[in-house]
C-alpha cells in the first residue's frame, strides 16, 4: 500500500461517509535482543458505513534487509534471531476491521467480501 493510495482511500471514505475518527500512532514493531526497539507508524481512519463501523488500519515499518543469527557451539547456549531493518526503506500494509454486535473489531478478508 503506498501513500497515494492510502490518500485516494480516505478521501473517498470521507466524501462518502465522513470520518469519525482519525488518529496517527508510533508503534513498537520489534525488539532486539540488546533491547533496541524498531518503531513503526500506525495510522487509524474509522467512519460509519452501510454495512456497519468500518476501520481501516495503515501500518507502515521499516523493511527487512536481513536476519543475523547469534549461536554459540558451547552447551546451553541461547541462539537468538535478530532482523536487520533499513534507516531508509519502509513497507506498508492495510487492515480492514468491522465492528461486530458486541462492540469487537473483527478483520475483514478479501474472501469475506465476495459474500
Amino acid at each position: 500500500m503506498n501513500s497515494s493510495k492510502w490518500g485516494q482511500l480516505v478521501y473517498l471514505a470521507e466524501e462518502k461517509f465522513g470520518i469519525d475518527r482519525q488518529d496517527n500512532k508510533e508503534i513498537i514493531i520489534d525488539e532486539t535482543h540488546k533491547g533496541q526497539e524498531i518503531k513503526g507508524e500506525k495510522e487509524i481512519i474509522e467512519f460509519q458505513a452501510p454495512i456497519g463501523k468500518i476501520r481501516m488500519e495503515k501500518i507502515t515499518k521499516p523493511k527487512v534487509i536481513d536476519k543475523k543469527i547469534n549461536s554459540s557451539k558451547r552447551a546451553g547456549s541461547k541462539t537468538t534471531v535478530d532482523l536487520v531493518y533499513s534507516d531508509t526503506e519502509t513497507v506498508s500494509s492495510m487492515n480492514l476491521y468491522k465492528k461486530d454486535s458486541s462492540g469487537e473489531w473483527k478483520e475483514i478478508k478479501p474472501e469475506d467480501l465476495n459474500n
